[in-house]
């Protein structure tokens, strides 16, 4: 749906039947030759009715016109020329209101609305329902509500014989449909509607059908369709209350259907078979000898698949005369009547055949299904949760009291509905999380890269004819444009906190996988006795000719499955019901404005009672409220309701149609918005926002393929990064050197393809290793074997050398299984000597431990060389992780490693040691430069932790912020753990668990400008301050940037909260850079008093002892209450060498302390606020060539530095910008710690235990200091 167009119910009622001639014609051929008991006849449209229904002015007119033009059609193109009586017989409101487009085509929809034939009977019949869906050539669907009812031919009619009216005629009655057609899927909301326009036909004469059926279309054209959220709207249609269910956000589909009918037709296995049809995007027919089911089934098994999207053709009712259609070489899901199906199954190949009404699934070759099926894992877990469903609501309702009241009983029966209707859905969505799962580990995110094979060699045997099959389908294609997109849905959400503890851990290091020590212990708990395990190629090569076959055993598949009784569920939101206005009387336009004036009252009672309680409620009725206004013509008020959702909730802004609404403004309305400051601003952003250029957004997917030509550097990283073997961009340009030594600097496809293949070799091979029980219960559960050695002859015996990221140890050949040579931090000497052998002298490796007498010496021969480079590597990347208290530098050296494996490996040459030994890059830079960290740094360092993990590059660390742990409620006994809010470059925003320092939140994007300044409030929001001269609000429940603040008109710099305010009433203060202080209410997020200060830049504000402080570049600046200036600090002009703008500043109130600093200035200003001419003492900073940002934690002022010159940029071994402590007494640096090797960017506190620091791009990680 485009947003632009009008958000009702109905596009359109049309009544079809047989013309008054044809009918005539009928009678009297019956009347002659006897009355059969049925007669098809030739269905015709007879009136369409189409919004709007009431005149307007010729301006507006005009207006409706142009904007009709652009509406898609909703039906199919015709085929061929309609029948002039359809032509004439069309009647609506008057031509000049209909905005139904010219060129629609009414051809195809008798036939759908009397799929079996209008039958003319001599008996009356109750009316019939059934469901249609149309869907254009983008796939954009229109939904359809079809009653049919019969009325008797002679009513109405004159049939006369040989001049006279005959006395003796047989009873006949012929069918009419009454098709209510609507952009949203509102079945049951629509066949309400439908079943109470039928009371009314009952006793209508034909001759006011017309008439009632326009009444009942213009009602229903005055219903607006809810928003996406917890709103649902009800209106009365007598003599029923009818209910409009809003979608759960703008990503789901609005659901008005029940999702347990599929459960009475189909057992499981069935509802299992036919999902997984439609997975491999088969030909898919549906049968059943009722037309309503039809529809309902197949709406439920396409929403069963989401997120999943079908995306082929999809026609749920064939009418008789449309069975060709099965006959459409592509795959399809379409509907027949089950008395066609021994005509399909005959005549067409290769269907797939769902027989609803037995619950059969079989193919037009076969009465059984052989395509493969749902991984047995998943499939399992499904039947499991399916029989939790409580699908019968006689049995819910059972032991309750017997409802005496309609409306009370229809409200219970939809609760009860969305209820299941949840349920299932969350089951449905269990199912596509374990069957796609590890989608996501063989995704590249920035080449948009999924490397297929990898992941399909990584499924058992048995899945991976079905896995093979989906991903070739376009359902799998735009599921995988999501991923790529990094969106947040039901299904990334569910992935992510079903991960178990091990994949979290996985998650937080950039590491080659293996398999560890517990998932080696599950698989052995999981395997089935008796049933060998199956081997196969390596577990993510591609295609490749002549490749030998490696075999590896696999990782159990439950270790994959949610398990059914531990999942976690979200408690349903609660929804608010919002009743309409009751239907005007008379259907005029005065009568329909004075309805949509009411309606407009309400809404802004409704706006009043829930501006202080319920933001999310609040955006639906302001949603509404402009929508209403539009609808009224009433431009400016709508575009003033619009502009409210920006600081409620942007996620259901409609861009389209504000677009629209100012474009299509009045001279006069633009003159009266140009006197409302708020309203002209908002204009402009949207019209500047629309004159940029629409850049589309890059959703290609690309599988990975092996390069068929030279490959320079840049060609060489982006292929790397492709195949998933690293992302980090520096590694990578080492493994060029290696691969090119002694080269002309380009890698030759031939070398890649080797290389490729080694390495995927080497996963496969771990993956294969058998190690006995004690090994496996020795080391720890996060522990990998990476490496394994020949066997060779040890000191310790004879065995194989294995390694992990922590130790090497002895697989022995005799009956004591494995000794442990070393751990990696205990190593003091690593080296190559010669062993002698008879006459021979044979290179072995020589390592000599902590705390043991003897040296280890392994006789590794020919691989002595390589390992010598493994174990040094691995020993200096252990030193460099313990002294800087990071992980990463021990995951980094792993991956060299590894490299170096694969190099020497792939070249086979004298010089293949010369070559891996380029990609010693620890080793190296320990020779360089010396691993000592100073004493203080070490003991007050606790972690680091890199923000740019899932990046290519590292990324600046812009803005810091930590928000402490809370309770979700006041009777809840679930704790929220504290949370680290990290700003990056770009507007990315990554969040951090800081109880365990694990990344929880990979990448919430936060416009696209840099990020100044961030802000945690209790009531569960953080405000971020934008270049863009937006504050951007993010919910910390659902980790959603959903609202902005939008009244700044220059870059953002500055947040601060006043510390006196209690937690129900914070007072929030944000400044830009033009001098503008706005004071915020947080609960409403309306500006409640604006200041300005004239100054050339405003950095930033604080608020001390309830005064509020401003950094104004050359000056700091006290301000009065009223926000006049009280006092000014400025260097005066005399004092020498200091710079002339300022940095950052702390104020200590109770020692009446300013302390500021400067960007080139090495040193700290001590200004006491009771002198505000001068500073009272210059404080010398060590290593310091400016100061960068200040905090004060207890009575310590923190200072963030920049390095001296030479000091920054350097290698991860060096230093650069340091953290200086002083004390606030004593004024001396009592600590100078240095963990980072470029200029320190941010500081922020958590709870006065720890300080955090970030640091510039060439380090972009964030040390974690102890506070004393």
């Amino acid at each position: 749906m485009a947003d632009h167009s009008p958000p009702v119910l109905l596009e359109a009622c049309v009544v079809l039947g047989a013309s008054s001639d044809k009918l005539q014609e009928v009678y009297q051929a019956i009347n002659i030759n006897g009355s059969p008991e049925h007669l098809l006849v030739e269905p015709e449209v007879l009136h369409v009715l189409a919004p709007p229904f009431v005149s307007r002015s010729p301006a507006e007119i005009e207006a409706v016109r142009s904007h009709a033009r652009r509406r898609r059609s909703f039906l199919w193109r015709k085929r061929e020329q309609p029948p002039s009586a359809v032509a004439t017989s069309i009647q609506a409101c008057g031509s000049e209101d209909l905005s139904v487009p010219k060129d629609i085509d009414l051809m195809a929809l008798p036939q759908l609305c009397f799929p079996g034939g209008l039958q003319v009977t001599n008996e009356q019949k109750d009316e019939q329902f059934h469901f249609l869906v149309f869907t254009d050539v983008v796939g954009n669907k229109t939904h359809g509500v079809v009653m049919q009812c019969y009325r008797p031919i002679l009513e109405g009619t004159s049939v006369l014989k040989n001049g006279a009216a005959s006395l003796k005629f047989p009873r006949l009655f012929s069918a009419y449909s009454f098709c209510v057609i609507s952009k949203y899927p509102y079945f049951t909301a629509l066949k309400d509607c439908l079943s109470c326009l039928s009371i009314q036909l009952r006793t209508c004469p034909l001759s006011d059908m017309e008439k009632r059926v326009k009444e009942f279309a213009t009602k229903l054209a005055l219903v607006p369709v809810p928003p996406p959220g917890q709103l649902h709207l009800t209106f009365t249609l007598c003599p029923l209350t009818i209910v409009l269910p809003s979608r759960e956000d703008k990503d789901h589909p609005t659901i008005d259907l029940d999702l347990h009918l599929p459960f009475f037709s189909f057992r499981p296995q069935q509802l299992l078979q036919g999902l997984s049809c439609l997975l491999q995007e088969q030909r898919v027919v549906l049968f059943s000898a009722d037309w309503a089911t039809l529809t309902l089934v197949a709406e439920s098994f396409l929403l069963f698949l989401q997120p999943l999207s079908w995306q082929q053709p999809y026609v749920p009712v064939l009418a008789r005369s449309m069975l060709d259609f099965v006959m459409a070489p592509t795959a399809f899901l379409m509907g027949c009547h089950l008395s066609h199906f021994k005509e399909v199954a005959t005549e067409t190949d290769d269907l797939v055949l769902i027989n609803i009404d037995n619950g059969s699934v079989s193919t037009s070759c076969s009465e059984t299904l052989d395509l493969p099926g749902i991984p047995s894992a998943a499939a399992d877990c499904f039947t499991q949760r399916c029989q939790t469903l409580q699908i019968h609501f006689d049995l819910y309702e059972c032991h309750r009291a017997s409802c005496t009241d309609v409306t009370e009983q229809r409200a219970k029966r939809r609760a009860w509905q969305h209820n299941l209707n949840r349920d299932i859905q969350r089951i449905a969505l269990e199912l596509m999380v374990n069957i796609f799962r590890d989608v996501s580990s063989h995704l590249n995110y920035e080449h948009r890269v999924f490397n297929s094979e990898a992941f399909l060699k990584s499924r058992e045997p048995s899945e991976q004819l079905f896995y093979k099959q989906v991903l070739e389908t376009h359902i799998f294609h735009f599921f995988l444009k999501d991923r790529l997109n990094k969106k947040i849905d039901d299904f990334a959400r569910l992935e992510h906190s079903t991960r178990s503890e091990m994949q979290r851990m996985k998650a937080m290091v950039e590491a080659p996988r293996r398999p560890t020590m517990q998932e080696i212990q599950d698989r052995r708990k999981s395997s089935t006795p008796g049933i060998q395990v199956s081997t196969r190629r390596g577990m993510s090569l591609p295609n490749l000719e002549d490749d030998t076959t490696t075999s590896f055993k696999r990782n159990s598949a439950q270790s994959r499955i949610i398990a059914s009784d531990h999942a976690p569920r979200n408690p349903p939101k609660p929804a608010t019901l919002f009743k309409l206005p009751d239907f005007p009387a008379a259907l005029s336009f005065h009568s329909v404005q004075s309805y949509y004036s009411e309606l407009i009252g309400l809404l802004g009672k409704a706006i009043f009672s829930v501006q202080h309680e319920n933001p999310a409620l609040l955006a639906r009725f302001y949603y509404l409220r402009g929508f209403i206004s539009t609808l009224c013509w009433r431009r400016l008020d709508a575009l003033g309701d619009f502009q409210n959702l920006y600081r409620t909730d942007t996620a259901i802004f409609p861009t389209q149609l504000v677009t629209w609404l100012v474009d299509s403004l009045h001279r006069e309305e633009r003159l009266q918005a140009d006197r409302q400051p708020e309203l002209k601003r908002f204009i402009l952003k949207v019209r500047t926002e629309n004159e940029k250029l629409s850049v589309q957004p890059d959703d290609h997917v690309k599988k990975f393929k092996l390069p068929q030509k030279h490959l320079h550097q840049e060609e060489f990283v982006r292929c790397v990064q492709e195949c998933g073997i690293v992302k980090d961009v520096a590694t990578i340009h080492r493994l060029f050197d290696a691969l090119t030594d002694g080269q002309p600097r380009q890698v030759v496809p031939e070398l890649f393809r080797v290389f490729y293949t080694l390495w995927k070799e080497t996963e496969a091979e771990a993956q294969d290793f058998d190690l006995p029980s004690e090994v496996v219960d020795h080391l720890d559960n996060s522990e990998c074997v990476y490496k394994l050695s020949s066997c060779v002859k040890t000191s310790l015996g004879v065995g194989k050398i294995a390694m992990t990221q922590k130790r090497l140890i002895l697989l022995t050949v005799g009956p004591q299984g494995f000794l442990e040579i070393t751990k990696f931090r205990d190593i003091q000497e690593v080296k190559i000597a010669s062993a002698s052998f008879l006459l021979l002298r044979i290179p072995s490796l020589h390592i000599k431990t902590s705390g043991r007498v003897e040296v280890f010496e392994a006789n590794l021969k020919t691989e002595t060389e390589l390992w010598n480079l493994v174990v040094r590597e691995m020993w200096a990347g252990r030193k460099m992780a313990d002294r800087h208290k990071d992980p990463q530098y021990m995951t980094e050296a792993l991956t060299n490693v590894l490299l170096m494996d694969a190099v020497t490996r792939c070249l086979r040459t004298q010089r293949s040691i010369d070559a891996a030994s380029k990609l010693a890059y620890f080793d190296k830079i320990k020779h360089e430069v010396p691993l000592m960290v100073p004493k203080t740094t070490s003991e007050t360092l606790k972690h680091k932790i890199n923000p740019s993990l899932d990046l290519a590059e590292p990324q600046t660390v812009q803005v810091l912020l930590y928000t402490p742990g809370q309770l979700t409620g006041n009777d809840s006994k679930i704790e929220r753990n504290p949370k680290l809010w990290v700003a990056l470059t770009g507007g990315k925003v990554v969040v951090f668990d800081a109880a365990s320092w694990s990344m929880q939140q990979d990448c919430i994007q936060v416009g696209a400008s840099q990020l100044n300044c961030m802000l945690g409030l209790v009531c569960e929001q953080v405000w971020i301050g934008s270049q863009d001269s937006v504050i951007y609000i993010i919910d910390t429940q659902s980790m959603s940037c959903n609202k902005q603040l939008t009244e700044h008109r220059h870059e953002v710099t500055g947040l601060t909260l006043d510390p006196r305010d209690q937690h129900n009433s914070q007072r929030a203060y944000s400044c830009s850079c033009d001098g503008t202080i706005l004071q915020w209410d947080t609960a409403s997020l309306k500006v409640k008093r604006q200041l300005h200060l004239s100054c050339d830049r405003l950095s930033s504000i604080g608020i001390y002892d309830g005064t509020l402080w401003c950094r104004c570049g050359d000056c700091i600046v006290e301000l009065k209450k009223s926000g006049t200036p009280q006092r000014r600090m400025a260097f005066p002009d005399d004092v020498p060498s200091i710079s002339s703008s300022f940095s950052s500043f702390i104020i200590v109130p109770e020692r009446g302390q300013l302390w500021t600093g400067c960007a080139d200035s090495g040193e700290l200003c001590l200004w006491h606020t009771d002198n505000h001419r001068r500073p009272s003492k210059r404080i010398p900073l060590p290593g310091s060539s400016g100061v960068t940002c200040m905090i004060r934690v207890k009575d310590q002022i923190w200072v963030g530095c920049r390095g001296r010159d030479g000091s920054e940029g350097q290698s991860a071994g060096q230093l650069g910008g340091p953290v200086l402590v002083l004390d606030t007494e004593s004024h001396a640096v009592v600590k100078e710690l240095q963990a980072h090797s470029d200029s320190i960017q941010t500081l922020c506190s958590a709870e006065d235990r720890y300080v955090l620091s970030g640091s510039a791009s060439r380090d972009g990680k964030i040390a974690i200091w102890k506070v004393e």
